[in-house]
């Protein structure tokens, strides 16, 4: 089966995990950002690509538990410039919130950091105590098995 119509079939049939963050990410939803859905790439086929980012979202079952194919994967992307970020299908369930801020951190640069000469606020009066908490990172993940990224 060629690519593009397996990739055609996955978007027919999203697990509950990628049909809520699908809902989050589509049509330029996400902070402006475009997403594309269960995309070709090489011989890949990714859950979610924002390629003006560079940057793939995958949503992963315990299925993809400590994959070798996922390291591999994610190697020949992050070799090609993505980034790749992955989440467990429960912490997209459970975690919505936590999973975009993660997302959104990886979307949005870094602003400069201040001038250490010159005025300007110090670094230890940002952000106010209780404001602007992030989320640390998630635990690392795995991913790649049949029924996502390479057709059967």
């Amino acid at each position: 089966m060629a690519l593009q119509t397996f990739a055609r079939k996955l978007r027919a049939a999203p697990t509950d995990a990628e049909a809520i963050l699908w809902r989050n990410l589509r049509a330029h939803r996400f902070a402006g950002h475009k997403f594309k859905r269960q995309q070709p790439i090489g011989n890949y086929i990714v859950d979610f690509v924002c390629f003006e980012a560079k940057l793939i979202v995958e949503a992963d079952g315990g299925q993809h538990n400590g994959s070798l194919a996922d390291k591999d994967r994610d190697a020949w992307f992050e070799a090609r410039g993505y980034r790749v970020m992955r989440f467990w299908n429960n912490d997209v369930m459970g975690n919505l919130d936590g999973v975009l801020s993660a997302i959104l951190n990886q979307l949005t640069p870094s602003p400069q950091p201040l001038p250490l000469e010159g005025g300007g606020a110090s670094f230890s009066s940002f952000p106010p105590e209780g404001e602007g908490a992030s989320i640390s990172s998630l635990p690392p993940r795995g991913g790649g098995t049949e029924g996502e990224g390479e057709p059967p």
